[in-house]
């Protein structure tokens, strides 16, 4: 990390979590991030969903809630990026303050509640992006919405041509009742009503699922017999938690979802049971905690195809991003292994 990305990182750390989430953004947006580009080598290559990823590390959902940065972040070092949520009207989301520093545990809590600038001004930006970055989008729904599941469909028709890949998030706990939609039934009703809209593309997206770390087995084993069906692609695990356990900031008892390190081992937990349940069937990627190449090395052994990471930015700046890509490399060169698929899942006997 450069003195000049400590120095920034204290000043945004000295403002409100939101507001300097804010201003990282325009920050980045003004060339004062990496501009190294995605980084590869021939070890760090993969493919998940048939999308061609120069290296497995992306960045998760909601750092770049309303596709601004693009530019930015696919010069950042990341294999790919996921921005959103996107809901079908713009929503301010939850009063604030809603996001919560939680430094003594390097998390975060956050009740956002899908503040976003609505689809169409998202796909206008989207629209601009660079043609070199594998760019994906988190779909979601409007919170006085009359049907929900078909707020997925249309985020994607509007959005859809101009990503790679959408995300299904039906895991975050800060709309009410959204979880609900995991249900088994409730849930191959909303993706029937995706897949149709990503059929009526002129280029065809991947449609991944991000589910929540709190599922009991039961909820899992439900996620895994719809993924036999053939309408999800690739699952993200996880999302945000609800639980405090071990948590020491006070902070902790802010309502909404946990992320950052003490997510970790919950998140690996359910991607290794996900990844035994699926029987390795369809692509994990692996999300929760991620702050080192250690840890992002024990989530494609545990399971995952590729991994996401976000929270430990706050902590870690963007040149995070790099640190983690290369050790990665070397980590999979010490292990003899040639292609980061020849990684995935064989550590996953260790998280069950």
């Amino acid at each position: 990390m450069s003195l000049l990305e400590q120095v920034g990182l204290r000043a945004l750390r000295s403002l409100d979590p939101e507001t300097a989430h804010g201003l990282a953004l325009k920050a980045l947006n003004a060339g004062l991030g990496p501009r190294s580009g995605p980084l590869t080598s021939t070890r760090l290559k993969t493919e998940i969903a048939g999308l061609a990823l120069p290296n497995p590390v992306g960045l998760a959902a909601g750092f770049d809630k309303n596709a601004e940065a693009l530019g930015a972040l696919g010069r950042a070092g990341f294999g790919f990026i996921e921005v959103g949520a996107a809901t079908p009207r713009p929503q301010p989301g939850n009063p604030r303050p809603r996001l919560f520093r939680l430094s003594e545990d390097k998390a975060a809590i956050n009740r956002f509640g899908f503040n976003n600038d609505g689809s169409e001004a998202i796909a206008a930006r989207l629209a601009r992006r660079p043609s070199d970055a594998i760019v994906g989008l988190n779909l979601g729904a409007n919170k006085d919405s009359v049907d929900r599941a078909a707020d997925f469909a249309d985020v994607l028709r509007i959005c859809g041509p101009h990503v790679d890949f959408a995300t299904v998030n039906v895991s975050s706990p800060n709309t009410e009742r959204l979880r609900d939609l995991q249900g088994a039934d409730a849930l191959r009703s909303l993706l029937e009503g995706v897949v149709t809209a990503r059929d009526g593309l002129d280029h065809p997206v991947p449609v991944f699922l991000k589910i929540a770390p709190d599922l009991d087995e039961a909820g899992l084993e439900d996620i895994a017999a719809i993924t036999r069906e053939g309408q999800i692609d690739a699952i993200i695990a996880t999302n945000t938690t609800l639980s405090r356990a071990g948590l020491a900031s006070a902070h902790k008892t802010e309502g909404g979802g946990l992320s950052g390190a003490p997510l970790f081992d919950r998140s690996t937990r359910v991607l290794a049971q996900m990844r035994r349940l699926t029987e390795g069937t369809v692509p994990l990627i692996g999300v929760g905690g991620v702050g080192s190449a250690e840890q992002a090395y024990a989530k494609i052994r545990a399971g995952a195809s590729a991994v996401q990471l976000y929270t430990a930015l706050v902590y870690g700046g963007m040149s995070l991003v790099a640190g983690i890509v290369t050790g990665l490399d070397r980590l999979l060169a010490r292990d003899g292994f040639e292609t980061v698929a020849e990684a995935v899942g064989t550590g996953m006997e260790d998280w069950l």
